[in-house]
């Protein structure tokens, strides 16, 4: 015999049929301290996002269409800026736990669908070349259009078996590579790949890597750390430095990579869904994926708002396994280091 089973919903079953609970909050009747209190952004963003993402989540297909874009965007936001789907929260916006959790579903979908739109090269010479100067002006390095790392935001185990995302401290995580420029604007990021792939093995998987092996960027490079091979384009420090032009270059290498260090302390200040604070997101690799990458775009929309990306408080990021030093890289491109060496005899003698 069939047994009936009833599918019950959370929101229906909190306020009834038709209450316009899920509605009622409005940002009009709250202080801009409260929404940065409780959602990390201005009203102003606020209204932004909810012009910029209203069509997405008015989607009649799907299930969270009796909520308002407002109200999904606020509980999106309470999520990413907190990192956990707290009860205070979603009485604050009218809304169950279970539906916060569809609104993060779907917020985050929405700016993952726009993240080409906010993260991107610059595509003109002129941009590019005010990319170069902005970089030399900060510490002499001349010919940076940006700076590369990896970052680890740990996830939930996907399953007993597999060992794929268990980075070199134990713990689940994906590897997170992202290239910005010296406001902490990112211009490149991918947030997909296993913890347990070292940043060298992400960046030579990356399309990142085969945009630059394809010579998009002539006469230009980024500057990585220790942990990445030196390449035509990807300019590193030097090991153990001996003369005074290499000592030069190191420190000004280690100036300009501290911007995508600084970025790092940021997103993850601002979006303590990412810092581990509140423990690993819980969600597959795929979702968790895109979790970061729609914090990475919100990240640069509040650039483009005027939001200082150093204003927040850094509290500093999840604890990154320890980097390894690569001695032998330095010598597996000759022309690479033939382009390194060049660059300290003419700038740094």
């Amino acid at each position: 015999m069939a047994i009936p089973i009833t599918v019950l919903d959370c929101d229906l079953l909190l306020y009834g049929r038709g209450h316009r609970t899920l509605d009622r909050f409005k940002l009009d009747d709250v202080t801009d301290e409260y929404l940065m209190s409780m959602y990390g952004f201005p009203r102003q963003f606020i209204y932004y996002l909810v012009e910029l993402l209203g069509a997405s989540l008015s989607r009649p297909t799907q299930r969270s269409r009796a909520i308002s874009p407002e109200t999904q965007i606020l509980a999106a936001l309470g999520f990413y800026t907190s990192g956990s789907f707290q009860t205070r929260m979603g009485d604050a916006i009218g809304i169950s736990q279970a539906s916060m959790s569809r609104c993060v579903a779907n917020v985050t979908e929405a700016l993952v669908e726009r993240a080409t739109q906010f993260i991107r090269f610059p595509a003109d010479e002129a941009s590019m070349q005010a990319l170069k100067d902005e970089f030399y002006g900060l510490a002499g390095m001349p010919g940076v259009i940006g700076v590369v790392d990896c970052i680890h935001v740990a996830i939930k185990a996907p399953n007993a078996e597999d060992l794929s995302y268990v980075n070199r401290k134990g713990l689940h995580s994906l590897n997170c590579l992202m290239v910005c420029d010296i406001r902490g604007a990112l211009m490149t990021v991918e947030t997909n790949w296993p913890g347990s792939l070292q940043d060298y093995a992400v960046l030579q998987q990356s399309s990142l890597n085969s945009h630059f092996e394809a010579g998009m960027h002539k006469d230009s490079w980024l500057l990585g750390d220790s942990s990445f091979f030196l390449r035509t384009w990807l300019m590193t420090p030097l090991h153990i430095p001996e003369t005074p032009a290499e000592y030069r270059y190191n420190m000004a290498h280690s100036a300009t990579h501290s911007v995508i260090e600084k970025t790092f302390r940021t997103l993850c200040s601002r979006f303590r869904c990412l810092d581990g604070s509140k423990g690993a997101l819980q969600y597959s690799p795929e979702k968790s994926s895109h979790i970061i990458l729609a914090c990475c775009v919100l990240h640069n929309i509040s650039l483009e708002h005027g939001m200082d990306v150093w204003s927040s408080p850094m509290t500093g990021p999840m604890e990154q396994p320890p980097e390894e030093e690569y001695e032998h890289m330095e010598s597996l491109d000759l022309e690479a280091d033939r382009i390194r060496q060049e660059l300290m005899l003419t700038h740094f003698s």
